[in-house]
């Protein structure tokens, strides 16, 4: 028997619950899912777990590497969440839980952090943390010339001291309302003091894992799989329940498919609702869906001309009919957002009606061409990524909606490699995007958008009111006063239109039924998978 259901969580129920309240979005009238209770680190605790075994899960997207501080790619983030572990776990209602931290104190005027640390937790080698190792691994990550893309999300450290053994404190040049996500793990997992002396320690990333999550790394065969194995020395009394993770790197979805029926794979997250619908009615195997705070998106680069003419970028984006993009890419399974994720709307986003350069206009987006002296129209490359399976029907269904403006689309398939490298380089072009934020506005924002050297302005948009403003939000402690300074930003996103936000697309996870307990996190990473365990 298939069941498909939509998962979501009570936001604010300090019960504790295993198991997945069927209910909509809509009528809870929320968007930002969240476990049972924030302290449920990792997902909601099992009552009666059964303890070991090995979870197969299956992998459409490779990472590129495994190295948390210096490669960008969700594919990585999805996995080594579990491998490694910052100060606080970004829990999905938006609250920087303490994950190796154990306690905080913030001082008056927002610029020290006094940070007091758990006790007892061990790296994959055995050594034992302290505040020394918490001071190397921040300290290495916020240093731009290190090369970590999260160094921006911290550059409003000045220093950090050790207070003793087990405390830090973090000095601040100005107040940071997000700081305490920051220091969770997408680009911040705690390692041991000089590990990046060694020349050849991020390579051996790939092969060997040195930090204190939940599951350590035993191999990584590229096209092949990852193999994690249980951490014997995990902090967390009765975690995990798994005594393995093999994810299973399979190079397309329909032989993901036939993965899951034959009882190979257990676990998948598919992107595709034509997948999905090819194994509804199937025995045995279970289709959940979870919202997301992920975004599908075209990116603008204003190095390349003559997308660095506002009037073209607007055109285009009023070409765009962000409803049949989301139809032709992922089916019904997700909802059109304007200029932040789905998950975000509610609490920080501008009403989508009140959005400037949104919806389909032909007339003014040709008018806009004109201007710009391109009333013939001109020609244009799209990169799309392989792996990302929505992206195919999508860049078909794009190229159709801007030929109607005279824009011929070219499209151009490259490998993840590649892209992250374009990415990084501030040498994006027109594409495709794929990504998830934690759930803070400055998170999503202020890397992506604000212009160097603080933010890495990733798309060369080098705006000065933006940054100025994004700069007002992250100090800014104030929720009502702080959410008017991103309506402001994003107001002005949507004006100048470097991304055109198009969707966030739900979480659709395939499971075999044995798979109990596992919760889908908002950001897509798997963290789920320390709270799962298997029933057979």
């Amino acid at each position: 028997m298939t069941i498909l259901r939509e998962a979501l969580w009570r936001i604010g129920d300090t019960s504790r619950r295993a198991g997945l309240s069927i209910v909509s979005a809509a009528a809870l009238g929320i968007s930002v899912a969240g476990y049972a209770h924030a302290a449920d680190l990792y997902g909601p605790v099992a009552d009666s777990p059964k303890m070991g075994g090995t979870l197969n899960m299956g992998l459409l997207l490779e990472p590129p590497g495994l190295d948390p501080f210096h490669q960008a790619a969700d594919a990585r983030i999805r996995v080594t969440v579990l491998v490694y572990q910052g100060l606080f776990y970004e829990a999905a209602d938006g609250e920087a839980v303490p994950l190796l931290a154990e306690s905080y104190e913030v001082s008056e005027d927002g610029k020290t952090y006094t940070i007091k640390l758990r006790s007892g937790v061990k790296f994959h080698t055995g050594k034992e943390m302290t505040a020394e190792d918490v001071k190397y691994s921040y300290d290495y990550v916020r240093n731009a010339e290190n090369g970590s893309p999260g160094a921006g999300d911290f550059s409003v450290i000045e220093s950090i001291d050790v207070v003793d053994p087990l405390t830090v404190r973090f000095n601040l040049s100005e107040p940071n309302a997000s700081l305490l996500m920051a220091l969770g793990n997408k680009y911040a997992g705690v390692i041991p003091a000089g590990y990046f002396d060694d020349e050849s320690a991020k390579t051996r990333m790939n092969n060997e894992s040195v930090g204190t999550g939940p599951y350590k790394l035993v191999e990584f065969n590229p096209n092949s799989n990852i193999l994690l194995e249980k951490n014997a020395d995990y902090w967390e009394e009765g975690a995990p329940y798994l005594d393995e993770i093999n994810f299973a790197i399979l190079p397309n979805s329909a032989s993901m498919l036939v993965a899951l029926r034959n009882e190979r794979i257990d676990l998948v997250s598919l992107a595709r609702p034509q997948d999905v619908q090819q194994i509804e009615g199937i025995e045995g195997i279970e289709i959940e869906r979870f919202p997301s705070l992920n975004q599908k998106s075209i990116d603008l680069g204003l190095e390349l001309a003559p997308l660095d003419d506002v009037r073209v970028r607007q055109a285009i984006a009023l070409a765009v009919d962000k409803d049949e993009i989301m139809e032709a890419a992922i089916g019904g399974y997700g909802k059109v957002i304007g200029t932040i994720v789905a998950g975000l709307q509610d609490r920080w986003g501008v009403p989508l009606d009140a959005l400037p350069v949104q919806g389909v206009d032909i007339e003014k987006a040709k008018a806009l061409l004109a201007e710009a002296g391109h009333a013939d129209g001109f020609s244009l490359t799209l990169t799309t990524i392989n792996g990302y399976d929505w992206m195919d029907p999508a860049a078909v269904t794009l190229k159709e909606q801007l030929a109607k403006i005279g824009v011929d689309l070219d499209i151009q398939k490259v490998d993840l490699g590649v892209w992250i490298n374009n990415f990084r380089s501030r040498q994006m072009g027109f594409t495709f995007n794929d990504w998830a934020t934690q759930p803070d506005p400055n998170l999503l924002y202020y890397r992506h958008f604000h212009k160097q050297p603080a933010g890495s302005d990733f798309r060369n948009w080098n705006n000065e009111e933006a940054s100025e403003l994004l700069d007002k939000g992250r100090s800014e402690a104030d929720y009502e006063a702080r959410r008017a300074i991103y309506n402001d930003f994003q107001m002005l996103l949507a004006e100048s239109a470097p991304t055109i936000m198009m969707f966030s697309s739900d979480h659709l996870i395939v499971r075999n039924q044995a798979v109990k307990n596992y919760v889908q996190h908002p950001t897509g990473w798997y963290y789920g998978l320390a709270r799962a365990y298997l029933d057979r």
